[in-house]
């Protein structure tokens, strides 16, 4: 079982299930809400059970495609999840969760949206425009 929380553990929640590698995610919805590139995984949306949810807040994405919905900590601002409608998992920001995660990057999505600021390394991870039905 993993577990994981926001920076002042407002929000702290488990995952008893299998969690997916993490993908690796440059579009600018993702980089404005991260503030960088994003690194998730995803996990059933039934085996994420929250423990402290008392600083969970949630908005819609006014930009996404997808029209998913964004968890954050309203009390320390950490963003933590990403569940879009009519899928059946939701993506948890692979950095709340605590470690060891056992967990590796597996690829890079919407690449050619990458900031001007940084190279996507060389790294051997397969790259791709979009990501259908794996997005973060």
């Amino acid at each position: 079982m993993a577990t994981g929380q926001c920076l002042c553990g407002a929000v702290r929640y488990e995952v008893r299930g299998p969690l997916r590698d993490v993908l690796v995610c440059h579009c600018e919805e993702c980089r404005r809400w991260h503030g960088h590139f994003s690194a998730s995984t995803a996990v059933l949306k039934e085996y994420l059970v929250l423990i402290e949810q008392r600083g969970l807040r949630w908005i819609q994405s006014p930009r996404s495609d997808a029209q998913a919905w964004r968890g954050f900590c309203g009390e320390c601002g950490s963003s933590l999840f990403w569940d879009p409608p009519g899928r059946q998992t939701v993506s948890i920001a692979a950095g709340t969760l605590d470690g060891p995660t056992g967990l590796r990057s597996v690829s890079h999505w919407f690449v050619s949206q990458a900031g001007d600021y940084y190279e996507i390394p060389d790294d051997g991870l397969p790259r791709h425009e979009h990501s259908g039905e794996a997005e973060p």
